[in-house]
């Protein structure tokens, strides 16, 4: 059966405005203010405060708690109460001074006819019954003559109050609900943000370990690199040495033979003879002299600075994460193959 509603009245259009949007009725005195500056009847601020705050204890419980939360149903602005709970909200004075003018307005008006939704079939007939069977309203000439006629019906009044009651039911369970899944969403950002800050931490803490780690093997290989240098610098110096032995004897050697050669182109007997004794001499002591120091087969090498660091790169590449036990028992295991491996070379040398 269908139905057409006249245009509203200004009065309708108020009333519209003065809607809780919780119980879809008329605001029940007291009138709430939320901090959005929304309206609750305070008993539906209650109800939907409750189920968000199923533990919260009320103000007539002698062991109280502070504060509580609920999220506006019109904005879902979230309302953060104090340990009075609803009762801390401020009450809407002026809302409430409309609705008494407004039910004035209404009481002292008479009812017209385009107020209230007619009937198609029986225009001068209100929709007043409701229809069990087929689910909508209707008149009551329907039900008497009309299509409605073996139907069952129930007044609308109650109808509509069951359904209403009905629906904000539904709305309060759907705006608890919401409110559970935003506090859930709540919960996993702080999880969120919780973990980001505990991950930044551990690489922060394991950077820290590493540039240690590092900062222990640059300063062992300056000082195993000052090592050898040393040792190269020793070497060079003891060879840059012979050199400038060999040099100084090649030189005088070769003015020796400069010396012997020109004695040689000497004609005269006499000459010859005061010098050649001498020269002789000279050349034989230079010979002698060739027997400077020399440096010893493999005095060049320089293997014994090798280092076998396999055991230790193993180590490295073993680095995980884990408990401080399973850290000290690897310790342990590393001290012993450790101490194995020097029994091992002392029987060897033995």
């Amino acid at each position: 059966m269908d139905f057409e509603i006249k245009d509203g009245s200004p009065l309708e259009n108020l009333e519209k405005q003065l809607i809780c949007p919780i119980c879809l009725e008329m605001f029940t005195k007291p009138v709430v203010i939320l901090p959005c500056q929304h309206n609750l009847c305070r008993k539906c601020a209650s109800d939907i405060f409750q189920a968000a705050n199923p533990y919260w204890t009320n103000r007539g419980s002698s062991m109280s708690m502070s504060g509580g939360r609920f999220r506006c149903p019109s904005c879902r602005h979230e309302v953060i109460m104090d340990r009075h709970g609803v009762y801390g909200l401020q009450r809407n004075l002026l809302v409430e001074n409309i609705i008494d003018i407004y039910k004035q307005e209404c009481s002292s008006r008479p009812l017209q006819k385009g107020s209230h939704p007619m009937c198609k079939e029986h225009e001068d007939e209100k929709i007043n019954i409701y229809c069990l069977t087929c689910d909508m309203p209707t008149c009551s000439m329907c039900k008497v003559f009309g299509a409605h006629k073996a139907c069952e019906v129930a007044p609308l009044q109650s109808v509509f109050q069951g359904q209403k009651t009905e629906l904000s039911n539904c709305i309060s369970m759907l705006v608890a609900g919401n409110d559970r899944v935003q506090t859930i969403i709540t919960q996993l950002e702080d999880s969120s943000r919780v973990t980001k800050e505990n991950s930044h931490q551990v690489k922060e803490e394991l950077s820290q370990k590493f540039d240690v780690l590092y900062a222990i093997l640059d300063e062992k290989k300056s000082e195993l690199l000052q090592r050898i240098t040393q040792e190269q610098e020793e070497k060079l110096s003891f060879i840059e040495a012979l050199i400038q032995q060999y040099r100084e004897q090649l030189e005088k050697s070769t003015k020796l033979v400069e010396t012997a050669i020109q004695s040689l182109d000497e004609p005269g007997g006499a000459i010859f003879l005061l010098s050649a004794k001498q020269l002789i001499k000279s050349i034989v002591e230079a010979s002698k002299g060739c027997q400077l120091g020399k440096t010893e087969q493999g005095f060049e090498n320089m293997d014994y600075f090798t280092l076998d660091l396999e055991h230790i790169a193993d180590t490295l590449r073993a680095i995980d994460f884990g408990t401080d036990e399973e850290e000290e028992e690897y310790i342990e295991e590393e001290d012993q193959e450790e101490e194995e491996s020097i029994e091992r070379k002392e029987e060897g040398h033995q």
